[in-house]
């Protein structure tokens, strides 16, 4: 049985959401402040982490960035709820560590269905022994790692997933809906960014110059190309294809 970690100060909503997941075949515990769950997370074990942005003894931001900080809870499924509704603030999230993020109010369908999807994209699956090299990069299906130089590079469970679809489809041009669907996740709003930070955020770790990538790059107007050789020189002189997005 999966067990969840459900931090929020609204006690009327935790109650609700933990009752719809514990029917769905869940463990919940419940949080309130930031210390409280800081401490649950230091001495137990989850499998996700359901995070309020607002909380009565600080930010969840900052809570994300430790947890990303720590080898332990690096690659720890985390969604992030928020009642700012501020783009800036889902991106910020995203860009600290967060995989997901829900605003409230939302309808528990969807937090389940959402906690669903990156729970499977952090199971190991079946084992695989597969490790794509693309130059100086490798992705170890089976390890579910990446490393550049020899050295391991520091991407959350939802991180490789999107690294990983994008190589094995490597020197073809991916839609953002495309890589959706690839990943099996939860259907993104219109304008939703989220692909975006996430790509940038790759980018950061596996690029020399994550302002002019070799790696992953922008189809203008489309979506994005990760590149077959991205060592060797002009392989992103190419109509059409862009660096940054």
């Amino acid at each position: 049985m999966p067990r969840l970690l459900l931090i929020d100060d609204d006690a009327r909503l935790s109650a609700m959401v933990a009752d719809y997941l514990r029917n769905a075949g869940f463990a919940v515990e419940l949080a309130a402040t930031l210390n409280d769950g800081r401490r649950r997370l230091l001495i137990e074990n989850f499998d996700a982490l359901v995070l309020d942005l607002m909380l009565p003894d600080g930010d969840g931001l900052d809570l994300t960035r430790e947890l990303r900080a720590d080898a332990r809870t690096r690659r720890l499924p985390l969604l992030m709820l928020t009642a700012r509704g501020e783009p800036l603030d889902r991106i910020v999230g995203l860009e600290l560590g967060a995989d997901d993020y829900l605003s409230k109010p939302f309808e528990p369908r969807e937090l389940l269905a959402r906690i669903k999807a990156l729970l499977r994209r952090a199971l190991p699956g079946e084992p695989a022994q597969e490790v794509m090299r693309f130059g100086r990069l490798e992705i170890d299906l089976g390890a579910r790692k990446a490393r550049l130089d020899a050295r391991e590079v520091d991407l959350t469970a939802h991180q490789f997933e999107l690294l990983r679809v994008l190589a094995q489809h490597a020197g073809r041009v991916m839609t953002r809906d495309q890589i959706m669907d690839t990943l099996k996740g939860h259907a993104q709003e219109a304008f939703d960014r989220s692909i975006d930070v996430h790509v940038s955020r790759i980018r950061a770790l596996i690029e020399d110059d994550p302002r002019n990538p070799r790696r992953v790059l922008t189809v203008r107007g489309v979506g994005y190309l990760f590149a077959r050789r991205p060592d060797e020189p002009g392989q992103e002189a190419r109509e059409g294809v862009d660096g940054q997005a």
